[in-house]
């Protein structure tokens, strides 16, 4: 019985964290009650999973970071042809937008750890990424690889703010992104 109370308390953890990184992006200064409604619980039910906003902010910070990184990992940016790993990227940050939303939208958020340059597995997948497609034509070899990162990361980003915006469908975004983005850094050789 106590697996699936932990069953239950683990999904109602990240219900709460995920409508909280939600709730955040839109509004840096959500309410501990704001994100119980937008997770569908009462806002006790939040404080027994954190007792403070502050508390509830760090682990909605360490998770999307989390999130990201597993969404990163299973993009599988070392595997196959690196426009279509790209693709790949790109679907998958999209699909954790309210996430990208939360972490990138305030410089606050990351300063307090570390910042945005701090280097991980995922940053480092991705540079490994530009490099490879540079080295075989697919990205624009003439192109600053650190431009090309920035040039990634703010389609992405447009993208997610659209989305949440509803200015752009969430099933057409990455094709959006996609060819602005292969039409912008592509190289002579592939495409």
């Amino acid at each position: 019985m106590e697996d699936l109370e932990s069953g239950v308390r683990g999904r109602t953890r990240r219900a709460i964290l995920a409508a909280a990184a939600a709730a955040l992006a839109k509004d840096r200064s959500a309410t501990l009650t704001d994100i119980a409604e937008a997770a569908d619980v009462g806002r006790s039910t939040v404080q027994r999973y954190f007792a403070e906003r502050e508390e509830l902010v760090t682990a909605v910070t360490l998770d999307s970071l989390r999130v990201l990184g597993v969404a990163t990992e299973e993009a599988d940016l070392g595997r196959g042809e690196p426009g279509e790993a790209m693709r790949r990227l790109v679907t998958a940050m999209l699909s954790v937008a309210e996430r990208v939303l939360y972490l990138y939208g305030d410089a606050e958020i990351l300063e307090s750890f570390g910042g945005v340059d701090v280097e991980d597995e995922g940053s480092a997948a991705v540079r490994s990424l530009i490099a490879r497609g540079q080295a075989d034509g697919t990205f624009d070899a003439s192109a600053d690889p650190a431009w090309i990162e920035t040039v990634l990361w703010s389609l992405v980003y447009g993208a997610c703010d659209a989305i949440s915006r509803g200015r752009m469908p969430r099933h057409g975004a990455a094709a959006t992104v996609i060819r602005t983005l292969e039409n912008g850094i592509a190289g002579g050789g592939k495409a």
